[in-house]
Formats: C-alpha cells, sequence, structure tokens
C-alpha cells in the first residue's frame, strides 16, 4: 500500500489496504478531523508502517491519533491494536467490553485463531500480537458517544457476525462503519458502479437471528453510506440489506441440508456456497471468468463454512 494510492472519501474518511492475504480484501479507515486522526480497524501489524506513511501524507503525526477503534476482535480488524498503541502515544483503543480482554491479554485470542487457520499461517499472517495496556482501553457499550475533536461518533452493539462487535455511526459524514456486520463487497465484483454483497458467518459466534436483528438496526439508521472492512465504501443501504438477509437464509438453509458428517460434510457445504455465490454473481452481471471469481471467493468461502458449522452443531441447534 502507497499513501498515493489512499481512496479519499467525503468529510476526511479514508480507506487504506491492510495489506492482508491480498490487495482489496481488508481495509483500515481513517477519520482525519482538524489534523487529529481516529484509526477504525487496524488490519495486522504489517499495516502499521503503511498507515503511519498515509497518515505522515495527510500531515498527521502518530501522536496526533486519539483513538485506535476496533469494530470486534477478530485479528484482521484488531490484530495491530496494541502496536498502533506502541506507536502513537497519544491513542486511547475504543474496543467493545466483550473483547477488551481479548486485546489486554491476548492469548486466547491467539489460541482460537491457532484453531482456525494453524499455527504456521497464524505466524505468517498475524505475527506477534502486541497486550494493549489496560489504562489506555476504552470499553464502548450499546449507546456509547465519543466526541472526536467535536465530531461525534455513536456506537451501536451488533452481534451475529460475532458477540463482541459493534458498529459506528459517524454523524459528521452520516455514514456507518460496519466492521463484518454488514458483510463484505469487493470492488472486483462492482458492475456499473452497483457492488455485490454477501454475509460473513466465520467462527466461532455467528448468530442468524442476531445478525438479521443488527442489520436491521444499522438501516434504520438513515445512513448515505457504510464503510465496510472488507472492503470500502457501499451506498444505498436499504437495498443492500434484503441482499444480506436472503443470503442469510440461504446459508443457514444449505447448512441444515449438508449430508454427511465431519469434513465430508464441510467439502459439501464449500461445494453448495460456491455454486450460490456463483449464481448470484452471474445473476448481478459479473462477467469475471469463474476461476477468478472462485479465487477472490475462497477465503470466505472455507471461514463461511467454518462458522455455519459451528453455529449448526451447538446444542441449542
Amino acid at each position: 500500500m502507497h499513501p498515493v494510492n489512499a481512496q479519499h472519501h467525503p468529510h476526511g474518511i479514508v480507506t487504506l489496504d491492510a495489506e492482508y492475504v491480498r490487495p482489496g480484501l481488508a481495509a483500515v479507515h481513517l477519520i482525519v478531523e482538524q489534523g487529529r486522526a481516529a484509526i477504525i480497524d487496524t488490519g495486522t501489524n504489517a499495516a502499521v508502517p503503511h498507515v503511519l506513511a498515509a497518515l505522515a501524507n495527510l500531515g498527521v503525526a502518530p501522536d496526533a491519533v486519539d483513538y485506535v477503534i476496533v469494530t470486534h476482535v477478530h485479528l484482521d480488524h484488531a490484530g495491530a491494536a496494541g502496536a498502533f498503541l506502541a506507536a502513537c502515544p497519544n491513542a486511547k483503543l475504543v474496543v467493545h467490553p466483550r473483547g477488551a480482554r481479548h486485546l489486554i491479554d491476548p492469548s486466547k485470542l491467539v489460541q482460537g485463531s491457532i484453531a482456525v487457520y494453524g499455527e504456521a499461517a497464524f505466524n505468517a499472517l498475524y505475527g506477534e500480537i502486541v497486550p494493549a495496556p489496560v489504562e489506555r482501553v476504552i470499553e464502548a457499550d450499546d449507546g456509547f458517544t465519543l466526541d472526536f475533536n467535536g465530531r461525534r461518533l455513536e456506537f451501536i452493539d451488533t452481534p451475529g457476525h460475532a458477540r463482541h462487535h459493534y458498529c459506528i455511526h459517524d454523524l459528521t459524514s452520516n455514514a456507518l462503519f460496519t466492521g463484518d456486520t454488514f458483510g463484505i463487497s469487493y470492488r472486483e465484483f462492482d458492475v456499473a458502479g452497483r457492488p455485490f454483497i454477501f454475509p460473513t458467518t466465520t467462527p466461532v459466534q455467528f448468530e442468524p437471528q442476531a445478525l438479521h436483528a443488527s442489520i436491521d438496526r444499522l438501516v434504520a439508521r438513515n445512513a448515505e453510506a457504510a464503510y465496510l472492512t472488507h472492503y470500502g465504501r457501499v451506498d444505498n443501504l436499504s437495498a443492500l440489506a434484503p441482499v444480506l438477509h436472503g443470503l442469510i437464509d440461504a446459508f443457514v438453509s444449505l447448512t441444515l441440508a449438508a449430508p454427511g458428517t465431519g469434513e465430508a460434510r464441510q467439502d459439501a457445504l464449500k461445494q453448495t456456497m460456491r455454486d450460490l455465490l456463483m449464481t448470484r454473481l452471474r445473476e448481478h452481471g459479473c462477467t469475471l471468468d469463474d476461476a477468478t471469481c472462485l479465487a477472490l471467493l475462497a477465503n470466505d468461502v472455507e471461514l463461511n463454512c467454518q462458522g455455519l458449522l459451528v453455529w449448526r452443531d451447538r446444542p441449542t441447534q
């Protein structure tokens, strides 16, 4: 990532590539207000020098970063939180109350991620997770508000993807920063400016009814745009929300219908999810070849199926 390639949006909002796995997969968002900055979702440690370089390009020094805000503590969103605090001496970390302890002491978070990715992949993707000093952590519950240099940020508890997830409503831009709650929309799939969007159901706290309710809460805010960590800005949320609702229900149906057990069941679910998403992409008008589409979707199909099967196998199911 290079600062000159940053995507600049109205009201001082900037989208930067976190350089996670591949270009255009994960974003770090900045809000710059009168020479001060807030970082929303951090990417992994690899993102830190690039984000600091982009801030410098905007005339913002590390000691002018007031807040590091993570929508939830999955490591593609919060892996560099501690590293940013070390680099930005005046910054406070804002995190959901259910997630704060995992960034103060990341050991369980690391263990859980290794269980999903494997140790070698974890080390390659994330490296060492730097603990956040407890005295610099702010817990943001539902309805929490933050005055960022005169700019009001409102925090909305949005479980469904994870129980430690909130979204942020920036009233100045009337935009939402939605982490993973409002789904995934890769810019490669845009057709004539129309985004393709689908839910993310990664392990281990996917809850379909909670996610439906959270999406409805976001739409009720009547925001002009949402800034997704995966990836960037989408508009017309009231038109995108029904697509997300429909695909959540479709993913649940595929999961409940998946035959077999163990790896065979997971393989069957992955195939039906690939088929569904490819069908929807073609209906959307996407003309990329199948191999390119499937490569862009591969990581999400894998993780979505893992999360859906964890949900299916809970005793309450």
